[in-house]
């Protein structure tokens, strides 16, 4: 299956920078599966699974009594998450390769599904939704974190050439066929699909370049101004604009950062 339209590929930068990015978030993730009643002998579904960092942490919370299914259409990313389970003797994990918009995933009778930030880049999020529905057992739940209100990416004191990249994300983002804001269109999605919201909550965070969350923008903005260079969608030398301003950002004591806006959603099939 063609990888090449990955918004960041998947080359072994981007499996570390997924690996960071999860990393960040797990604490949010943690407790949102603890919330929704991710315990020992669940059996979840993992829906664009990547690299397999979500994949290994359900394995672990649902035991061997349990257990998880990861999709993923990069066989790359396959290949990865595969060793990693393989690594932790995590046999209760089994692996299929599809495209989660344009494969049925059939009648999984799972009692969880696991999404994130898979929605907001696909061509048909009806169809995502769809499939997941149908692989759910009714009274089973869907899990999401999707953004909503990417605009809320800044840095402060404000930088021109970040505001300009954040604007560029967007617009690479649409031009492939995504939307970064899907999360606005989900609750006629979920009536569609036979899916009812049990609990929506925004996230967000701001953070000063001490933090750890830092790392997040910092590997996203290099990683993604290298892969827009390649598409040749940029110039070098509007790139390095970018580089500076994040530079100067990240040696200013007063700077603050603040993610984009993403709703975690969880939703129960009909």
């Amino acid at each position: 299956m063609p990888e090449t339209d990955y918004v960041l590929g998947t080359h072994d930068e981007e499996v570390a920078r997924l690996g960071l990015q999860h990393r960040v978030w797990r604490p949010t993730t943690s407790d949102c599966w603890r919330r929704a009643g991710i315990t020992i002998g669940s059996r979840v579904l993992d829906i664009g699974a990547g690299p397999g960092y979500a994949t290994v942490d359900l394995a672990e919370i649902v035991g061997p009594t349990g257990e998880v299914i990861a999709v993923e259409r990069s066989a790359r990313f396959l290949e990865v998450a595969k060793q990693r389970c393989a690594a932790g003797a995590l046999s209760h994990v089994h692996f299929r390769q599809a495209d989660v918009v344009e494969d049925e995933l059939g009648p999984l009778n799972v009692d969880f599904s696991w999404c994130r930030w898979v929605a907001s880049f696909v061509l048909k999020p009806e169809n995502l939704i769809r499939n997941i529905s149908r692989a759910l057992r009714p009274g089973g739940l869907a899990i999401f974190h999707e953004y909503s209100h990417y605009e809320t990416f800044c840095f402060i004191p404000r930088r021109p050439a970040l505001e300009e990249f954040s604007e560029q994300v967007m617009k690479n983002w649409r031009a492939a066929g995504g939307e970064p804001n899907i999360a606005t269109q989900f609750p006629s999605l979920f009536r569609d699909a036979g899916l009812e919201v049990v609990e929506a909550h925004p996230r967000i965070l701001t953070v000063s370049p001490k933090n750890y969350v830092w790392q997040w923008p910092a590997s996203f903005i290099e990683i993604n101004l290298v892969r827009q260079r390649e598409l040749g969608h940029v110039t070098e030398e509007w790139c390095e604009s970018v580089r500076r301003d994040f530079k100067e950002a990240e040696q200013d004591p007063a700077t603050l950062f603040t993610t984009p806006l993403f709703l975690e959603i969880i939703a129960r099939r009909i």
